[in-house]
Parts: structure tokens; sequence; C-alpha cells
């Protein structure tokens, strides 16, 4: 797993958009490639990233990597 720069200065998010109500997502850091480091994440996040992708399809759609806007 490639290493990732602090949350502040990343690069990409990889983006979890609620399939129900319009402007909920949960987003994360991660690589071009969408990887998401858990071992830089905070307990909080880390339990917030594993519960979006265990939804995909049921309350959030596919995640999807975009640049982060600083």
């Amino acid at each position: 797993m490639g290493a990732l720069r602090n949350d502040a200065t990343a690069d990409f998010e990889l983006r979890f958009e609620s399939l129900f109500t319009s402007g909920r997502a949960m987003s994360f850091p991660c690589d071009a490639s969408g990887t998401v480091d858990l071992n830089a994440l905070s307990d909080r996040a880390r339990t917030n990233y594993l519960f979006a992708r265990a939804l995909v399809g049921r309350e959030f759609t596919c995640p999807a990597v975009q640049p982060t806007l600083h």
C-alpha cells in the first residue's frame, strides 16, 4: 500500500454519495487509484469508511475518486 500524505494535504478523496439524501456523502483521503490508507485514518474515520463500504448499493453509491478541493 502506497504511503499517503496526511489528510490536510491529500490530493484525492474517495467519495461515497448517499443514494437517498442529496448532498450527503462521506469522503476519505486516498491516492490517485482510490487506495485509502486505513492506518492513517482516525478510529472514527476508519469506522465510517468501513461503514460506507459495507453499505454501497444500499445507502451509498459506488465510491468515486476525485481531486480534493483545497
